[in-house]
This record gives C-alpha cells, sequence and structure tokens, in this order.
C-alpha cells in the first residue's frame, strides 16, 4: 500500500499499481514542470533585458517575439504543476483539472493543425509581410535582426523573396550616406567567417552593387520565403513525427492522470467501505450486548 498522509485529509492507501502510476505521473509532469518555468524564466529574461515591460515600450509587448516564450513556458508549467500536485498528494480536483487542460489542449492543436493546412496561402501571404517587416526595421530592432539572421544563416537565404529586397532597407539602400549603403547583412555571406575563425560583419558590405553572375560567389541570393517552403517540404515528414511525439506525450499523460484518478477512487471505494462494515460490526456487537 502506498499514500501520504496529511493533517486534515482521509487515508485512502493506494495499492502498489496505483502507487506507482501516482510518483510515476508526478516524476512525468515535474520533469514538464522544470521544462516549462525554464522556458518561462528564458521569456522573462528576454523581455526585461530589453525593457520590454517599460511604460514606454509596453505597447510594442504583443508583437515581442519573447511574449511567445512566457505564455507557452506559462501554460506548460502551469499544467505540468497541476498534474504534478495533483499526483502527489492524490486531489482529484486538481487532476480533473489537468485532465480538463490536456484534453483541451489537445483538441486546440487539432484544430490549428486544420486551420494551418486550410489557409496556408494566407499565412505565406502574412510570413512575406513579417519578413519584409524584419526587413524595413533591421538595424532598429534586435528582436527582429536576432530572427532575421537566424533565418538567414539557418536556411542559406536573402532578403525575402531575393537578395534585392534588401535595397527597401534605409540604411542597405544604395541612396544611403552610410557605410552599409548598397550592402546586406553578414547573415547573407556564403562565409560570414573571416580565416574560418573570426565574424566579418562587413562581408555583405557592396553587395547590391556586384553584377548578378558575380555576387552568388559572396552571399545567396535566394529569398528566405521560397528557401523555407523548400525546407517544410523535404521535412515534412520530421514535423509530422515531431507533433505525433507532442501528441502521444500529452496522451499519455492523460493516461497516467486517468488511471491514478480511478486508482484513487476505488481506494476511498474500499476505505469508505471498510468504515461502514466496521460500523455494522460495532453496532451488532452493542446490541448483543444490550440483549444479552
Amino acid at each position: 500500500h502506498c499514500s501520504l498522509a496529511y493533517p486534515h485529509s482521509s487515508h485512502h492507501p493506494l495499492d502498489s499499481l496505483s502507487c506507482s502510476i501516482k510518483y510515476l505521473t508526478f516524476i512525468w509532469n515535474l520533469t514538464f514542470c522544470i521544462t516549462g518555468s525554464l522556458i518561462l524564466a528564458i521569456g522573462i529574461w528576454g523581455l526585461s533585458d530589453k525593457e520590454s515591460l517599460t511604460s514606454e515600450r509596453i505597447t510594442y509587448l504583443g508583437s515581442d517575439p519573447m511574449l511567445f516564450f512566457v505564455l507557452a513556458g506559462l501554460a506548460a508549467s502551469t499544467m505540468a504543476l497541476l498534474g504534478c500536485t495533483g499526483a502527489l498528494f492524490e486531489n482529484t480536483c486538481l487532476l480533473k483539472l489537468f485532465t480538463g487542460g490536456i484534453i483541451t489542449f489537445v483538441i486546440l492543436e487539432a484544430l490549428g493543425g486544420i486551420v494551418l493546412v486550410s489557409v496556408q496561402h494566407q499565412i505565406k501571404a502574412s510570413l512575406q509581410d513579417s519578413l519584409m517587416v524584419a526587413v524595413l526595421r533591421y538595424q532598429d530592432d534586435p528582436d527582429l535582426q536576432f530572427i532575421m539572421d537566424e533565418i538567414q544563416a539557418g536556411l542559406q537565404c536573402c532578403g525575402v523573396e531575393s537578395y534585392l529586397d534588401w535595397k527597401t532597407n534605409l540604411y542597405f539602400n544604395c541612396s544611403s550616406p552610410g557605410v552599409q549603403a548598397c550592402g546586406v547583412p553578414a547573415s547573407c555571406c556564403l562565409d560570414p567567417l573571416e580565416n574560418g575563425t573570426i565574424s566579418n560583419s562587413q562581408c555583405g558590405f557592396g553587395a547590391l552593387k556586384l553584377e548578378e553572375f558575380v555576387a552568388p560567389s559572396t552571399i545567396y541570393l535566394g529569398g528566405c520565403v521560397p528557401q523555407l517552403s523548400r525546407w517544410l517540404h523535404n521535412h515534412a515528414g520530421v514535423i509530422g513525427f515531431s507533433c505525433v511525439i507532442l501528441i502521444a506525450v500529452e496522451v499519455g499523460s492523460l493516461l497516467l492522470a486517468t488511471k491514478l484518478l480511478a486508482g484513487i477512487a476505488f481506494a476511498r471505494t474500499l476505505h469508505d467501505s471498510g468504515r461502514e462494515q466496521m460500523y455494522l460490526l460495532s453496532h451488532h456487537q452493542r446490541q448483543r450486548g444490550f440483549y444479552s
């Protein structure tokens, strides 16, 4: 038997199987609670580091990429904490909230997948607009600069549809008086490292002046939207498998919590049944003593 006794609570010993499920559920959710808390901490650190929570910049909070980490970490850690605490304290209310939340997440993810497939053309247009904003505000927003650099370096692309999109940037435009005029970010370069070790932030300077047959030896010419489309098509299997793993983890959490709820209910039924039998036996003995 396995159970933890707490003040002001009934003691309902669980059988060995339910006991194992209880601690497996606890450890399972504790892992995700810690992971969610780390994601939340990264998001909060990112917002505070850029002073996004100050009164001057709070209006731009909704477009801050770090807000996604905050919301995702908060949701994951809260749900995992419900499951973790509910399992440890055998609290059926928390476990029911946890199972309800998991079911809600699964439904929302399924609906989200359907929506993504049905409006993929609108999503592509929205992505193009978002990346164009990142191009225009590249030097003015550290977040957008970081995201654009990561996308360009990771996908080996430059600009939205082509490297010429950087002409729309105020600093990279050829009419700009600055040193960046007619250039592109270093993340567009084929080899942004000088001598293989030192980052050369000026490797893209003057790239927009190069002839089209010369430019490919220095920078990537293809835009990031076409390259992203190709990447998604080539990695569709991996993405689908990752989604299946995510659903499997959530369903596993749901099954563990449901099994634990059944074990707690069964233990309480046995406990109440035993108390009733003891009461009837005691009552019967008192009656025999009265009549004798």
